[in-house]
């Protein structure tokens, strides 16, 4: 019997040794909290079955305060995350620091050259692909068709901003919770910047002159912010101020917006009709114009990376390419179906005749997507690339700061004037102490 129980007592220890090796790597990925990440994380069962010895751990955070810890992490080479979700902001500038490790290695079916090439620009520096896509985005028009009718306004493809201005306020309806435009005021470079600069492009406004010298005391920022402070006040929602995508989207699904110009993705989300009241009355439209040749439409994709500080980068690399790879778009489409699959990151899914008829908004945003010009974001000319970003490592700080003065512009607690001189005052200081002007 005492054999029996020594014997008993080694099988246990030699499966819970197996089980140990089994599950040798964890990995540590931080990522955005929205929908789509979200929806990652309930599938991974897929990639662990697949990969037995590689273990996931999570840490899922708000898109500010996620940008604000990965920041930190890489920079101070802690090396606390394995995995990190950036846009494509970081990558270029974040890679030329070698702070990035390059997947020029994801595996023989992976096929890199399916990528839309405008996302993969993006995401390479000298032709080394340093972040794998899992979604790509421009910005567009989404709005209710049904109050539109009722208000007998047609929406056309490409609108100027001044119909939709006239628009949202022929179809607010204050009494009943209806609100004819959501936009960005919540303050962060990413937040309320992303959509006020690639606004700002539209109306002839730009960050910075070729010498490097901030805009914001010229007439074209004036009459964005001006614009965009008068129409959220007629048209907004309450506390505007402090929305951001996801609290829009939420606003939207449930039928409190009239419009809501954001990034290509949320499509999927305000069509499906598990999430969205207003799912079958939703229309689409390209980003508004002034008629100055630009469309107030950005180009981002939030990607998976590999910081150069951690030990485990070969798990990290087989994470991202299933992650990111043709099978994962499949697995989604065989859950959830084809029109909430990530979008904007493979030429074959806009060729694939499934998605074109699940998802109506496809060709559009296709379309946002090859418009958008990062080289050339701007009507006048402009030293930096970037559309709703300024590609350069001081543009973090300065475009929070900035979106912080004209989120208090939104709410109230300052004007358009005070915000637009604080602005300035701000870029200019922090352009000079970087050597930027002379």
């Amino acid at each position: 019997m005492k054999l029996l129980a020594i014997s008993s007592l080694g099988a246990v220890a030699a499966v819970a040794l197996v089980s140990g090796a089994m599950a040798e790597t964890r990995l540590t990925i931080a990522t955005v909290n929205n929908g789509d990440m979200v929806r990652m994380q309930k599938l991974t069962d897929d990639f662990t079955k697949m990969n037995p010895d590689i273990a996931l751990n999570w840490v899922t955070l708000e898109e500010n305060v996620l940008r604000q810890k990965v920041t930190t992490d890489i920079a101070t080479k802690s090396g606390q995350y394995d995995v990190l979700t950036i846009g494509t902001y970081e990558v270029p500038i974040w890679a030329k620091k070698g702070w990035l490790v390059p997947l020029n290695d994801l595996g023989a079916d992976y096929n890199v050259d399916d990528l839309l090439p405008a996302i993969r620009a993006g995401l390479s520096l000298d032709g080394k692909l340093y972040a794998a896509p899992f979604y790509g985005e421009s910005s567009m028009i989404m709005y209710r068709k049904d109050l539109f009718d009722k208000a007998g306004i047609k929406m056309p493809e490409s609108p100027t901003w001044d119909l939709v201005a006239d628009a949202a306020r022929k179809i607010t309806d204050k009494s009943s919770g209806t609100y004819g435009i959501c936009l960005r005021g919540k303050a962060g470079w990413g937040e309320n910047m992303a959509f006020l600069s690639a606004t700002a492009n539209s109306f002839g406004a730009r960050w910075f002159d070729e010498k490097w010298r901030p805009q914001f005391d010229q007439p074209e920022w004036k009459n964005t912010l001006n614009f965009y402070v008068k129409l959220m006040r007629d048209a907004g929602p309450p506390g505007a101020s402090s929305n951001g995508f996801n609290e829009n989207l939420a606003l939207f699904n449930a039928g409190n917006c009239g419009m809501w110009i954001d990034a290509t993705v949320a499509a999927s989300f305000v069509t499906n009709p598990k999430d969205s009241k207003v799912a079958d009355q939703v229309g689409f439209a390209l980003a508004p114009n002034t008629g100055l040749g630009k469309n107030a439409n950005w180009l981002w994709a939030w990607s998976l990376a590999v910081p150069a500080g951690s030990q485990k980068a070969a798990a990290a690399k087989k994470f991202i390419a299933w992650a990111t790879s043709k099978h994962y778009l499949e697995l989604v489409a065989s859950k959830d179906g084809w029109a909430n699959v990530p979008p904007g990151t493979r030429k074959s899914l806009y060729e694939n005749p499934e998605y074109q008829k699940a998802a109506p908004f496809s060709k559009l945003t296709l379309d946002s997507i090859n418009s958008a010009d990062p080289a050339h974001p701007t009507v006048k000319p402009v030293p930096y690339v970037g559309i709703q970003f300024v590609a350069i490592p001081e543009f973090q700080a300065i475009g929070t700061a900035v979106g912080q003065q004209f989120s208090g512009a939104l709410a109230g607690s300052s004007s358009v004037d005070d915000a637009l001189a604080a602005a300035q005052n701000i870029a200019t200081r922090e352009m000079t102490k970087a050597g930027y002007i002379k």
